[in-house]
């Protein structure tokens, strides 16, 4: 048998593994942070560099494009090249392109910059979560380690909206160079504490380009529809719809004749598999959708600073604290669907607290929101994360950790076009305060049916595990 990652926590001490899991906990906080903060900075970077509003949008969207097209590519790439090999390198290429973004003196400049940070980010962050799920033994260890991983992304998150504020208030371009000295702090931790233990799955059929080619085609499509299909015409939104089918028609075509394929489509007779990502999809729809009709809402018509907007937001991050502490107790105790469906149901409860949303709304009658959003994710992300690649072989677990960053991916930007498009149909052409209001209000309905949704299909996967239960 094969010498694998597997094997880490067997053969080395705790202090290790855990060591291990640090380090790629500060990845995946350096790409939450990295997110949120260039959020915060866009006004300033469009008043330095003279971007208009369209272009000052692509800087968002082409590494949303980067991220969510290349993530299931990046995902197998770990499994069929080196986990720690691409970790590392895409690491290292993050690093780079977030410095020449900090140095960008045109628009253009700064959104190739972003895009090919999300590529490095699509092949790093499946790396990384498979490093933990084949390093960890499956059960209540890995179960922690996964909680304690998604907890530390949703605090990169919440926290990169204050730091963003701070840091823009020095100078827009600090929101790149401070994610340039993390990711070397890591680069250095991770090549000291990786080990080069694993085995690449190597097939003698050689690598499908094919695969690769058309699924990253239709991710780009599909990402690129969802993304611009608020601000574009209807025809070039179903063209690029059209097309990212067409291609995922060919590369389900091409999976199945090849000998050696990207992605086995077997693994999607996984029920469990399947309703996770359907799960992330809507979790992230409707997270990323409220967030961005509660800080247009804050910062357009209450006029908070965007460091004030940060602080408000700051109560979600209590995620950050009860994901590697409560969340794994109560998995332990009711099981991951349980505690899913229950995150679900009371992400919905939060969104619709806010639907009465007024002009003169205090903090006050906004936080039972803010802190319920909070622990909703914390009961919901973790254990989507658990649900996604348990019971995955090893040589696979690059491939779904790819499946669920793209579900996630896909879901933020499809919950952002959705609730955009939205809010102009509903707020109409007046522009006053109180029909943006009534447009932000119309809005809020998206993620609160997302959740429900993503409540109902965990519902069902839950009570076909209790009828196979009986029955057996």
């Amino acid at each position: 048998m094969k010498k694998t990652e597997s094997s880490l926590d067997g053969n080395t001490s705790g202090k290790v593994s855990w060591g291990l899991l640090f380090v790629l906990c500060g990845a995946i906080f350096l790409e939450g942070i990295d997110v949120s903060m260039i959020n915060v900075a866009l006004p300033s970077i469009r008043t330095e560099l003279g971007m208009s509003t369209s272009a000052l949008s692509w800087v968002v969207s082409a590494y949303v494009l980067g991220y969510g097209g290349f993530m299931l590519l990046g995902g197998r790439a770990a499994d069929l090249l080196g986990r720690r090999r691409m970790f590392l390198a895409w690491l290292g290429i993050f690093l780079v392109f977030s410095g020449i973004g900090g140095f960008a003196t045109e628009g253009w400049m700064l959104i190739v910059a972003r895009f090919v940070t999300g590529v490095a980010a699509a092949f790093m962050t499946p790396a990384g979560l498979s490093i933990i799920t084949t390093s960890f033994p499956e059960g209540p260890k890995r179960n922690k380690a996964l909680l304690v991983y998604a907890g530390t992304a949703a605090a990169g998150f919440s926290l990169g909206l204050v730091v963003g504020g701070l840091l823009t208030v020095v100078d827009w371009r600090w929101v790149f160079y401070a994610p340039v000295i993390l990711a070397l702090i890591i680069l250095l931790a991770a090549i000291r504490l990786i080990p080069r233990s694993e085995s690449p799955e190597r097939s003698p059929h050689g690598f499908d380009f094919g695969g690769a080619i058309t699924i990253t085609a239709a991710m780009l499509f599909l990402v690129s529809t969802a993304v611009n299909a608020p601000e574009v015409e209807w025809g070039w939104t179903v063209g690029t719809f059209i097309a990212g089918l067409a291609f995922l028609a060919a590369f389900l075509v091409i999976e199945r004749r090849s000998a050696s394929p990207l992605m086995r489509l077997g693994i999607l007779r996984s029920g469990a598999l399947v309703r996770a990502n359907l799960g992330a999809v809507l979790l992230a729809g409707s997270f990323f959708g409220f967030q961005f009709v509660v800080v247009l809402y804050l910062q357009e018509l209450r006029g908070w600073s965007a460091l004030e907007t940060g602080l408000a937001l700051l109560a979600v991050g209590v995620d950050a604290i009860l994901a590697p502490t409560v969340t794994p107790r109560l998995v332990s105790r009711f099981g991951n669907a349980r505690v899913i469906l229950a995150g679900l149901s009371l992400a919905a409860v939060s969104y619709a607290l806010f639907l009465p949303v007024r002009l003169d709304w205090s903090y006050a009658a906004m936080f039972p929101t803010m802190i319920l959003t909070g622990i909703a994710f914390a009961l919901t992300y973790g254990p989507l994360t658990i649900a996604a690649t348990d019971g995955i072989a090893e040589g696979e677990q690059g491939l779904a950790g790819g499946l669920l960053s793209t579900s996630i991916q896909f879901g933020a930007a499809l919950g952002l076009s959705v609730v955009t498009a939205v809010s102009i149909i509903a707020a109409g052409a007046d522009g006053s305060p109180r029909a943006t209001l009534e447009g932000f209000r119309t809005a809020l309905w998206v993620p609160v049916a997302a959740a429900v949704l993503g409540a109902a299909i965990t519902a069902i996967g839950l009570r076909k595990r209790i009828v196979v239960q009986r029955n057996n």
